[in-house]
């Protein structure tokens, strides 16, 4: 079974750029967080959503290996999906495309914690969101 995938789409702002007009490597990571950010949405749920229902999804690790800069208004697409999920750990995988050039792969770590930081079993707090994480992965 193929993992499901989330595609974003948009526009390098000259703000993320440096004076050669290439992205500054870290606002790579900020895309990484806006994919999996709305790849969260499409379950329906935001990350304020999970929070007010006692979650949080602290990152743990990121890794990003950078293979071609993207330039100042070009336009990106950020793939964001499921790499690895357990009941208390979730791992997304990326890749970021300037038209069908791969640029960025990365990966984030994250654990599921309640408000103070403590390790929770995802299924136990929210089977509906665990139930369709899986089905992504």
């Amino acid at each position: 079974m193929a993992k499901q995938q989330k595609t974003i789409r948009f526009r390098v702002r000259y703000g993320e750029t440096d004076q050669m007009g290439v992205v500054y490597h870290t606002n790579y990571v900020n895309w990484l967080e806006i994919g999996r950010t709305e790849f969260l949405r499409d379950a329906s749920i935001s990350y304020r959503e999970l929070e007010t229902q006692g979650l949080l999804l602290p990152l743990t690790d990121v890794q990003v290996s950078y293979k071609s800069p993207a330039r100042y208004d070009d336009i990106v697409e950020v793939r964001t999906w499921i790499e690895q999920i357990t009941p208390v750990r979730l791992d997304f995988g990326y890749e970021v495309y300037r038209d069908e050039q791969l640029l960025v792969t990365g990966t984030t770590k994250h654990v599921f914690t309640n408000l103070q930081f403590k390790p929770v079993r995802l299924p136990k707090l929210l089977p509906d969101l665990y139930e369709w994480l899986m089905g992504q992965a």
